[in-house]
């Protein structure tokens, strides 16, 4: 399962993740960043680099902010 940005990067929006992805799969929303579950390569670069620590696996993602897996589906019309 593809990896998903929570809570933590609301308002933060950083970028170093999307400076490591090696597929380009991680989207400026306008509150966050977003990573593309069909282009995303599950190799976990973003996950260490994030300096809030707001990336996850989508089936890691903690209780308080499942509802990020459900946001992040929905910026990609999926």
């Amino acid at each position: 399962m593809a990896y998903v940005i929570a809570e933590p990067c609301v308002g933060t929006k950083d970028g170093a993740c999307v400076a490591v992805c090696p597929v380009d799969c991680i989207y400026e929303g306008e509150d966050q960043y977003y990573i593309n579950p069909d282009e995303c390569i599950e190799c976990g670069a973003c996950e260490a680099e994030c300096p809030v620590e707001a990336i996850f696996a989508g089936d890691s993602v903690p209780s308080q902010w499942v509802s990020f897996v459900e946001k992040n589906r929905l910026f990609f019309g999926a």
